[in-house]
């Protein structure tokens, strides 16, 4: 049975044709791992020189990333700061975090004049102490049940002044802290702020935002641009908002994609990725999540959001929202249950992490040269001869060209 939906009632609909086709996953992951071969790998030429370096020809060498540079985060709360197995499970295979309350206007000033910054402050310190970038997740909300009663209650011109001391006290506070912040969420779902102080409060948001902290780059945040499921967040109606906003001359750096989906079908979402990418900005999956009460059905779907996300030129960072169970959002979209024992889709996350690590071993040449293809990310290189073992490190940029890397012995 297909659904269609349609217009309004009173308008007759007349469907001219349908195409439905199957996806083999397997054929089309093969085809996502050649296109990630190709964007996220770059030659690397090692080149040793020293006074010994005649004689290292024909050493063996073997060459071991440490860690892929691609961002990959996850939601994190004040409370799962308690838990030990948490923090490590974490700091182990994310390197980005966005916080789930606690930096948004309802968390910091739930009573007007009332600040508590305390929850977010303990979770940027634990971040930055585990050199973790963070997204700052959200400046303002949109949607109106979102919205305090006491901003609410407000008239026009002391809500005018709410929001600038929303934006000059969070953005002055931590100023070059947040890489990202999402500055008015889901504004495809939600106009309350416009609808109060008119059109041009959105880019005034994103120009103010820029002018208290440059450093940052400022997200456009909304759900359902990915899976086709929404009229309201199609990726034409978002890229139409997104140049509605640069027209009014909000500087928009960024676009998130929120990614909550069920059954995701993987030409779908790089459909909606390969529209976006027009715009030439960089494309995040800002609160991924997917739901199945079976979890190798969950496994599998995660896969599909992960593989398409890292083999498109255009995505730049895909975060996790939560992955504890008893942490999420959403039930049955966990990776390690409450006991800490990974399920199978937290296995089919770690493996997809080892699968984009790049290994290699051989020997040097005559021209004291070592050459290999490798994700982006850092290095260590052991090498050993007969009269020393020699460790170093290195990283590998994104670029184009081989990148040359001169290793002193």
């Amino acid at each position: 049975m297909v659904y269609v939906q349609g217009p309004g009632a009173g308008v007759d609909l007349m469907v001219a044709g349908l195409h439905i086709f199957p996806v083999d996953r397997h054929a089309r992951f093969n085809h996502l791992k050649r296109q990630t071969e190709k964007i996220r790998k770059r030659d690397v030429i090692l080149k040793f020189s020293g006074s010994d370096s005649v004689s290292l020809h024909g050493t063996s060498v073997r060459v071991r990333q440490q860690q892929n540079s691609f961002p990959f985060g996850s939601c994190i709360c004040r409370t799962n700061m308690d838990n030990e197995d948490f923090n490590d499970f974490f700091v182990k295979n994310f390197n980005w975090a966005v916080f789930g309350n606690e930096l948004k206007w309802y968390s910091t000033e739930a009573q007007r004049g009332k600040f508590n910054y305390r929850d977010a402050d303990e979770l940027l310190d634990f971040c930055l102490r585990h050199n973790i970038q963070v997204r700052g997740h959200c400046i303002f909300w949109e949607v109106e049940s979102t919205v305090q009663e006491w901003i609410r209650s407000l008239n026009n011109h002391d809500l005018t002044t709410a929001l600038q001391n929303r934006l000059s006290g969070l953005l002055t506070r931590y100023k070059g802290k947040f890489k990202h912040y999402d500055v008015n969420n889901e504004m495809m779902h939600g106009s309350y702020y416009q609808e109060r102080l008119g059109k041009d409060i959105w880019a005034n948001m994103f120009r103010k935002a820029h002018q208290l902290d440059p450093s940052a780059i400022l997200f456009v945040n909304d759900y359902h641009v990915e899976d086709g499921c929404d009229t309201r967040s199609s990726p034409e109606k978002y890229i139409e908002h997104i140049l509605d906003l640069q027209d009014q001359g909000a500087p928009v750096g960024g676009i998130g994609i929120q990614g909550h989906i069920d059954c995701p079908v993987g030409p779908i979402v790089c459909s909606a990725l390969d529209k976006l990418s027009i715009l030439g900005l960089p494309i995040w999956f800002t609160e991924v999540d997917v739901s199945s009460n079976n979890e190798h059905v969950r496994a599998d779907d995660l896969e599909v959001m992960l593989r398409e996300s890292f083999a498109h030129p255009a995505v730049e960072g895909v975060i996790l929202w939560g992955f504890w169970e008893l942490f999420m959002s959403r039930e049955n979209a966990h990776l390690v249950n409450a006991e800490g024992e990974l399920n199978e889709a937290g296995k089919r996350y770690l493996a997809l992490k080892q699968e984009w690590l790049s290994h290699a071993h051989g020997h040097i040449d005559d021209q004291g040269q070592f050459s290999f293809r490798g994700f982006h990310g850092s290095y260590e290189v052991d090498f050993v001869t007969a009269s020393m073992k020699i460790t170093k490190t290195f990283v590998v940029d994104k670029g184009d060209d081989a990148l040359v890397i001169s290793i002193d012995i």
